[in-house]
């Protein structure tokens, strides 16, 4: 579809109701800011096509649009498959309900791999042989994807994609994967450079890591080290826990052996549960040096564990608590794209199917990794309606690389291109205040323990 039909139809576009009036004020709010005012909300569906709608490649019928996810749903890292999931759905949910994409109801299958490898390979050949989905989107962690991208790669002569996964590593990022995968969020190197950069400047010379025993730890660890090398360091001690690590678990060992080193700041890479483990034993242990975690850890979730337990020891954990993250605060209310995300998120308050309900975990209000997904969600349908309405996946492809700085309504505009399958490089900070993650203004206070 050329751009101005694109332009033309997402002019057309009406908000309707509460939503549509807050996402004005918002664009209003930043509009006085000098911000960016092209931003595009959720819109009605195209048009309809001169042409009917037809079944025009594999997950694409006259009515649907299959969308493939493989997940954690379940187990020790299952809030971050379910928050994810919401997100986007939360976006489908929208285009859904005002009559989908050129008539086509958007439709995610989505299969738990609780974080483990080998079901995630083994799911995404079934989403692809068996379930038949236009393309792949929302893939949560390391460990799982490094092992599915030779399976997708098989798949390069059908011109399968990957769209928006949860993870920062860098084999995606690179050949011979990069072609298939189209990521959004910036990377883990990118984090931890941030991460080191503020740090350093803060004078800390001594870096300690604590990460998962496996590829998404050693991903972090990695950045960890190329950030020092640049500055002619090198990381003074590391320490791991095992993948599926629980909060409850006992990382004595790892948090002594890093006091001991006489760390300034222990930088980590791990899930919610062994992250917020290695805090909870930290300060136990009186140790009050600055702690940092990458956007995967799943911040919110393990703010909810750490206020949990401090409840009922009387202790506060999050002190001298960084994350970085790689979207705003879903608390910017400023930001249009926020906005509309909370309101959706209110609206449709998105559930996982029954199967893959986690009954352990409840689901967070707004979290930074459902927001992540909303962005997400975004950049899929985007794509899709410059695809047309009788999209292939070459088509899809072609789609996803014309994007030119794509306003997402969160301050930071998207670019993808045939030779840059990242389409973001924002890193952002965030400190706990009130039992909430805020955007860092002072480090040195937070910092302090």
């Amino acid at each position: 579809m050329e751009r101005r039909t694109v332009l033309r139809l997402l002019s057309t576009a009406v908000l309707s109701g509460a939503l549509g009036r807050a996402v004005a004020a918002a664009a209003q709010a930043a509009a006085t800011r000098g911000a960016p005012t092209k931003w595009i909300p959720a819109a009605e569906p195209p048009a309809a096509a001169t042409a009917p709608p037809m079944a025009s490649a594999p997950g694409v019928t006259a009515r649907e649009i299959r969308i493939g996810m493989s997940a954690a749903f379940k187990g020790t890292a299952g809030g971050l498959g379910t928050e994810l999931y919401r997100g986007a759905q939360a976006y489908y949910d929208e285009v859904n309900v005002r009559g989908g994409l050129y008539g086509r109801t958007l439709t995610v299958v989505g299969l738990d791999d609780k974080y483990e490898p080998l079901p995630c390979v083994k799911n995404t050949i079934q989403l692809l042989e068996k379930d038949s989905v236009f393309f792949l989107s929302n893939y949560v962690g390391t460990p799982t994807l490094t092992r599915a991208l030779p399976v997708i790669k098989r798949y390069a002569d059908q011109q399968v994609v990957l769209v928006g996964n949860f993870t920062g590593a860098q084999p995606q990022r690179e050949a011979p994967y990069v072609e298939h995968v189209f990521n959004v969020r910036a990377s883990y190197r990118q984090e931890m450079a941030a991460l080191v950069e503020r740090f350093w400047a803060l004078g800390a010379r001594n870096f300690g890591v604590y990460s998962q025993a496996d590829a998404y730890g050693r991903s972090g660890t990695d950045g960890v080290s190329r950030a020092l090398a640049q500055r002619g360091a090198k990381i003074v001690a590391e320490t791991t826990y095992q993948r599926g690590a629980r909060f409850e678990d006992d990382v004595n060992p790892a948090a002594n052996a890093l006091r001991q080193a006489g760390v300034d700041v222990v930088l980590c890479t791990g899930a919610y549960q062994g992250c917020g483990a290695f805090v909870r034993t930290a300060r136990d242990l009186g140790w009050g040096v600055p702690i940092s975690n990458v956007s995967f850890v799943g911040s919110d979730a393990m703010l909810r564990l750490l206020v949990q337990h401090g409840k009922s020891t009387g202790h506060d954990y999050t002190r001298a608590l960084v994350n970085s993250q790689v979207v705003p605060s879903y608390d910017d209310v400023s930001l249009p794209g926020v906005v509309e995300y909370r309101a959706l998120m209110d609206r449709f308050n998105p559930a996982v199917p029954a199967s893959l309900k986690e009954d352990k975990y409840s689901p967070q209000h707004y979290s930074f990794i459902s927001l992540e997904g909303y962005i997400n969600a975004k950049v899929v349908v985007e794509a899709l309606r410059r695809a047309g309405p009788n999209p292939t996946r070459l088509g899809f492809r072609q789609a996803l690389e014309s994007f030119k700085n794509f306003d997402l309504g969160i301050g930071a505009p998207l670019s993808f291109g045939p030779e840059r399958h990242q389409g973001l490089d924002n890193v952002y900070f965030t400190r706990v205040e009130g039992e909430r993650w805020v955007p860092i203004a002072d480090w040195s206070s937070a910092v302090q323990a």
